[in-house]
């Protein structure tokens, strides 16, 4: 659903750098002393969500002159019977940002991955002492969401967390504004036309959104990348996974936790999520020098090898991993550190869905622990 990283975490992540050490439990997470579990301590009030201002200044250019997005309406009108002089008068306001269009180009070539870094980043006490709070106030919703889908509450409060501080930092860019801006004049890239084709689709995804819920294309805020919401969902998944959890008759995933975690419930369950898989998700591993597990990495977002394949190929953990059960070899790198090596069943792979990255899997997974830790000993 995602880039290979939270969008609100990218310009933060360019400039990160080491992790604190940290103890590792008999799975072999790791739990910094900086987030042992505090007693007492309170964490900051989550305040209501209403709609950000726009925090850029947008460029007049006039859209509607191009060939592509003249022919971009006419599709989107015939499709889906819009009025086509309503989408010339919608896109005489849509600005072109260059902000979105520099946050979207990737990171320098040569710089490395660094997990530990990034675990700094995401892993920390504000998301802690947050969740705590978010998974408090919301532990009902999160119960059915679990009896429902069979997402675990720490899985679910992981995302939301990671994604934007629980409702936080949620985007202050106007949707139409970023998704018309990549769509039409994505940077250049290998894949720069199905990176354009893919914003044409989530445009369009927006435009019958807003029509549906009969709200202003132009209210809608998000990232530079028109991801929406506590949970940031991309247009097209708000209209295929987003739910009225709450019962309202309107689905609100920026002002409603529980449309929110029933959202991200409802999406995991549609990619993969697996209720009978029970336990952790991940191992940690140990990787022989022979190298024989090489060829393991890299073979898609699947976990497909059985636990005797990976121990063959010179692949072991600590404890025993259920034999029953299939894994992916998963590589964290560490910069000029070590990698780390995890053997990950099908379950993580299915966050993987919602953001094409181990880092992000990880995170989510660490955070949510991470919160049922501290939320068990308050």
């Amino acid at each position: 659903m995602k880039t290979l990283i939270p969008p609100l975490l990218a310009a933060a992540l360019l400039a990160a750098s080491g992790a604190s050490h940290a103890q590792v439990d008999r799975y072999g997470y790791k739990l910094p002393p900086s987030m042992q579990p505090k007693a007492k301590k309170k964490a900051p009030p989550v305040k209501k969500k209403t709609v950000p201002a726009i925090d850029y200044v947008g460029e007049y250019v006039n859209f509607g002159e191009w060939k592509d997005v003249r022919a971009f309406l006419d599709d989107v009108a015939t499709r889906n019977g819009f009025d086509r002089k309503e989408l010339d008068t919608l896109m005489a306001q849509v600005r072109y940002v260059d902000a979105t269009v520099q946050l979207v180009k990737p990171a320098p070539p040569g710089k490395p991955k660094n997990w530990a870094a990034y675990r700094a980043l995401t892993i920390e006490s504000t998301r802690v002492d947050g969740g705590v709070k978010f998974w408090n106030d919301n532990a009902d919703a999160l119960n059915r969401a679990e009896a429902l889908y069979g997402i675990p509450a720490e899985i679910i409060v992981g995302i939301i967390g990671v994604e934007t501080v629980y409702g936080r930092v949620t985007g202050k860019f106007r949707v139409v504004d970023a998704l018309t801006t990549l769509a039409f004049s994505y940077p250049e890239a290998p894949q720069r036309a199905a990176r354009m084709e893919f914003f044409r689709g989530e445009l369009e995804a927006t435009l019958v959104f807003a029509r549906r819920d009969g709200v202003d294309p132009l209210s809608l805020r998000g990232s530079f990348a028109g991801a929406m919401g506590m949970p940031q969902f991309m247009p097209s998944s708000l209209i295929k996974y987003a739910v009225d959890f709450d019962g309202s008759g309107h689905i609100d995933l920026l002002g409603s936790s529980t449309d929110a975690i029933g959202s991200v419930a409802a999406f995991l369950a549609a990619h993969g999520w697996q209720r009978e898989q029970g336990g952790p998700l991940v191992y940690a591993a140990t990787a022989s020098p022979n190298r024989a597990w090489e060829p393991m990495l890299n073979q898609g977002l699947t976990a497909k090898y059985a636990p005797r394949d990976l121990i063959a190929a010179g692949v072991t953990t600590t404890v025993a991993v259920p034999e029953q059960q299939t894994y992916g070899l998963v590589d964290l790198q560490n910069g000029a550190d070590p990698t780390e090596y995890w053997l990950a069943n099908s379950n993580f792979f299915a966050i993987t869905q919602y953001n094409r990255s181990y880092f992000y899997a990880m995170s989510v997974i660490e955070l949510g622990r991470a919160v049922r830790l501290a939320r068990g000993n308050m």
